[in-house]
């Protein structure tokens, strides 16, 4: 095998930052040049690799309004004359960079690069909350290359009827999973506390963790005084955590390059293969099928099919868990058991490790890097999520180079979209729903999604009495029949 062009993980870092008073916090561009610096220190390099980069990467951020702050960075490391890229938004984009990168090296047209992004939200909203603005370098130089297409992950529809965020989307998925496996709905909540719970024991022995805290099914699971209902089914303690101050990085070369650097070879993680898919059907509320994901599946499939291997033969996971959900489902398309005694986690979760924007995968990559190293020869598969389980990347490593590359498998395409009808009239039974709730934990709005006898979509919100809202989140409302009127503009669900 040409090792000239095998591509490999060599330097691998991650910082989070927690605790720290405001005016001592890290910048967004100094938690950069540190955590790439310790991915160099990781891999025994140190300045010799960041002089060596052709290319600089870096994941879509919030907050931060430099326009290229990837070739900020560049001039940071001394590595000024790197291409500088970064990417468009999206969780599944860690992973399809990495991947794109490796078969760029694995091509010879890419030698040395850095793959890093950071997340902080945390110290922007606390510097909001104090009437002050964070002090940034917003200085750039040129425009970066971008990788990847930006696109809005909702429609003016959905965002009338209440679907303006993850945690109001996601749960449309789970409800309808639910009702699929036929699941009661204390059953299905202990269920997940349960998944959920098993996550933080991961993220207890994660030093990177944002809450490093191992709690129970039930704590996670039931609404308290200190775990508010958010969305149906989802307390807060079962949502993603975004408000973080996190950093990763990786350096990715080929293995000929890395040894003349003095690499150990123990150091080397191999990229085995990656692919990525979008649902053909890109609006939440226009998916066929609420309980599946055909495009997840096909990108997991793809993946194991170019690292030519199998779901049998991967020892770690790392499946993309902004909410139950997204867990959940990649276990339904894969036909993995929930309770897989390999674990579904190598990071604790973006609930307990931190939801970084859309920097987790590129964390959990790290994560990956690090236990592929303690255990050489078994294999690791990460995936990525994007929007609303709608863009998906996955990726096999290996401390073990392949014996030989697979092949490449383009992703069958899922069925058709069901685009919701703007005026529905007449009667309906619902395929998936919701309730928000306030801040208080009352409940505030209903968000019902359903066929009318015609089998034209509809999506409509219910009546905004608190009692009726309560008893419409306390009882199963898939294949519930109601009346569907268009009032003053807006579909309105009446159940029968």
């Amino acid at each position: 095998m040409d090792l000239d062009r095998l591509p490999v993980l060599v330097g691998a870092a991650q910082v989070t930052q927690r605790d720290v008073p405001l005016d001592e916090a890290l910048s967004a561009p100094d938690l950069l040049e540190r955590v790439s610096r310790a991915a160099f220190e990781d891999a025994g390099a140190g300045a010799r690799a960041a002089a060596g980069l052709d290319l600089v990467g870096m994941v879509a951020m919030i907050g931060w309004r430099n326009l290229n702050p990837p070739q900020l960075l560049a001039d940071r490391l001394g590595a000024s004359s790197a291409r500088a890229v970064l990417t468009a938004v999206g969780g599944e984009m860690p992973l399809r960079f990495v991947d794109h990168v490796a078969r760029e090296i694995a091509a010879g047209r890419v030698r040395s690069a850095l793959v890093c992004g950071t997340h902080n939200l945390r110290t922007l909203r606390r510097a909001s909350v104090a009437g002050t603005r964070v002090a940034w370098d917003e200085s750039s130089r040129g425009m970066p290359e971008l990788y990847g297409e930006n696109k809005a992950g909702t429609n003016e529809q959905e965002l009338a009827y209440g679907l303006d965020r993850p945690s109001s989307v996601y749960p449309i998925f789970e409800n309808a999973l639910r009702a699929r496996r036929g699941l009661g709905l204390a059953a299905h909540q202990a269920r997940m506390g349960e998944l959920m719970s098993r996550f933080t024991q991961v993220a207890a022995g994660n030093p990177h963790a944002w809450f490093p805290v191992a709690r129970g099914a039930a704590e996670l699971a039931q609404p308290s005084a200190s775990n508010r209902m958010v969305a149906f089914p989802y307390t807060k303690y079962l949502n993603a955590v975004i408000e973080t101050d996190q950093a990763a990085a990786l350096w990715l070369t080929s293995a000929a390059n890395a040894l003349s650097l003095g690499v150990p070879k123990d150091r080397l993680v191999h990229v085995w293969g990656g692919a990525s898919a979008v649902e053909r059907a890109w609006y939440a509320s226009e998916r066929p099928d609420f309980a599946a994901c055909p495009a997840l599946g096909a990108t997991v499939r793809a993946a194991l099919a170019r690292a030519g291997t199998d779901l049998d033969a991967i020892g770690h996971f790392d499946f993309y868990s902004c909410f139950p959900v997204a867990v959940e489902m990649a276990c339904e398309m894969l036909g993995l058991d929930e309770s897989d005694p390999r674990g579904l986690t190598v990071t604790g979760g973006l609930p307990y490790a931190g939801g970084p924007g859309n920097n987790y995968t590129l964390h959990s990559l790290v994560s990956m890097v690090e236990r592929l190293r303690a255990a050489p020869g078994s294999l690791g598969l990460v995936t990525g999520n994007g929007w609303y389980l709608t863009k998906h990347s996955a990726l096999v490593c290996s401390a073990t180079a392949p014996e030989k590359p697979g092949e490449d498998a383009l992703p069958e395409a899922g069925p058709e979209r069901v685009a919701p009808v703007a005026v529905a009239e007449g009667a309906g039974v619902l395929e998936t729903y919701t309730v928000l709730y306030d801040r208080e934990g009352a409940p505030a709005r209903g968000i019902a999604i359903g066929r009318l006898e015609s089998g034209e979509r509809f999506l409509a919100n219910t009546a905004l009495d608190r009692d009726a809202l309560g008893d419409f989140a306390a009882r199963e409302q898939v294949g519930r029949r109601g009346r569907v009127r268009h009032v003053d503009g807006r579909n309105l669900f009446e159940p029968l």
